[in-house]
């Protein structure tokens, strides 16, 4: 509701003539009093407009729409286009949002005396889905298909597939990491032009902040999400293996066999994408998701029942060591609001061209849930609608929730991984007094030997890019 708010408001449901409104007071016959469940949205009319308020009759009852709680409507919404949203006025009144006769949502605020205020709300247009599932076993914890049921039967947690942008990325990042690379390689993230022989004509990705930051680490590309850089990851560790990495921990829909998957161009289904993170958050044992624990006859006879069945796919310390670099995402990245749940969390947003859908996969060690939030006909969710603002929020309000009912717990580090202190400039360990140096891990025999100097050449960051064998 608060992402269809911020595309616009869509204008009345309907309107009353002053005929109509004349019989419907005679009909209600002044104040009452009725009740109202908490978040319940329902019909009001506008009968009266006032430079601070809005009167409304709500079930019989007479109440207020204050200013503030309709400011956000003066963005009115031009037809399906959300970028051509225009805003009536920087200072708007009432009678710039609402006329006498509107036919609008609205929700209860509060009541002081006899009054009673409410919320100007609209349903919203936009969709989601939502899943959530135990790491250990695989069990369907909560899940939500849509906004409403009754308006489509459409399940999105399950059925539908859309492109997941950078909430691919830590597949990718993995993947590298299995290789043998480590959270403190170094990428160069630097303009970069590839030639597409099929389309006839060339591709310069982009990062989101239309910038580039030159030699990075692997686990500062991951925290902010740089597009450049991952392209790059991907080049060098190749496609193919990242298909086949994605496939082990899950992963059935069809992958595009190409660069572009660095950017997360390929579709791919909640259930499916946060059912492949659970191998992170379960130390690389795999478990298949289900709904059903058993089912029983009238007497408690168990019909059937389902059998959880573990499958180690990747090794332990790669899933810690993504696990460790997913908490960077939220303690410094692009995840950082979910900071205010002060438990051990991993996770990553994820954003679409054109802000068509917005996403965010985390968890805590157990449990995991995702968000996806988008149009089913695939329009821009409005400018800046990024995974942060659009899909962060939702998993914040449930895991607020949902971590009350757990045990606090932190995420295992496996025994054969070791820490070290690394200059972050060049991914090299870091001489006594570094005052960047900062702490990383690795697998056992996978830090760096070599220490890093105060001015070190170009060639130290190319060097130590290479793949191992």
């Amino acid at each position: 509701m608060d992402v269809d708010k911020r595309q616009g408001f869509r204008g009345p449901i309907s309107r009353k003539t002053q005929e109509d409104l004349t019989r419907i007071k005679e009909k209600e016959g002044g104040i009452k009093d009725a009740d109202f469940s908490e978040d319940e949205i329902t019909e009001g009319i506008v009968t009266k407009i006032t430079p601070a308020y809005a009167s409304v009759l709500v079930k019989g009852v007479n109440g207020k729409i204050m200013l503030d709680d309709m400011r956000w409507a003066a963005k009115k919404l031009k037809g399906r286009d959300i970028r051509k949203n225009f805003v009536i006025s920087q200072n708007p009144l009432p009678q710039d949002i609402l006329k006498v006769g509107d036919v609008v949502n609205v929700a209860p605020k509060k009541l002081e005396g006899k009054e009673r205020f409410f919320n100007l709300e609209q349903e919203p247009i936009v969709e989601g889905a939502f899943i959530s599932l135990d790491p250990r076993n695989g069990e369907i914890k909560a899940m939500v298909g849509g906004y409403d049921f009754k308006r489509s039967e459409y399940n999105r947690a399950v059925s539908a597939r859309r492109q997941p942008g950078s909430a691919f990325k830590p597949i990718i990042y993995a993947t590298g990491i299995d290789l043998g690379l480590t959270p403190s390689t170094m990428v160069i993230d630097s303009p970069v032009i590839y030639d597409d022989p099929i389309l006839q004509k060339t591709w310069k990705p982009e990062n989101y902040e239309e910038k580039f930051y030159g030699p990075i680490t692997l686990r500062e590309a991951l925290a902010h999400s740089r597009n450049v850089a991952t392209v790059k990851l991907l080049e060098r560790i190749k496609v193919r293996n990242v298909i086949d990495f994605a496939k082990k921990i899950g992963i059935s829909s069809p992958l595009t066999d190409d660069l572009s998957l660095a950017l997360g161009s390929s579709g791919i289904g909640l259930l499916e994408l946060t059912s492949a993170y659970s191998v992170f958050a379960n130390q690389g044992i795999r478990a298949e998701p289900y709904a059903i624990r058993e089912i029983r006859d009238k007497d408690g006879n168990i019909l059937e029942s389902h059998k959880t069945e573990l499958t180690e796919v990747i090794p332990k310390e790669t899933a810690y060591i993504i696990t460790n670099m997913m908490e960077d995402v939220i303690e410094h990245g692009t995840g950082s609001m979910a900071k205010a749940l002060k438990r051990p969390l991993a996770g990553k947003t994820g954003t679409t061209n054109e802000f068509t859908d917005a996403w965010f996969i985390g968890y805590s060690p157990n449990h995991v849930a995702g968000v996806w939030v988008g149009f089913d006909d695939m329009r821009s969710l409005g400018d800046r609608e990024a995974g942060a603002g659009a899909a962060l929020p939702i998993w914040i309000s449930y895991m607020r929730g949902a971590l009350d009912l757990l045990p606090f717990e932190s995420f295992s580090i496996p025994e054969d991984i070791v820490f070290a202190r690394v200059d972050p400039e060049n991914g090299l360990l870091a001489p006594e007094g570094t005052e960047k140096a900062v702490t990383e891990v690795f697998v056992r025999g996978k830090e760096p030997k070599q220490v890093s100097v105060k001015n070190p050449s170009p060639t130290q960051f190319y060097r130590i890019d290479e793949v191992p064998q």
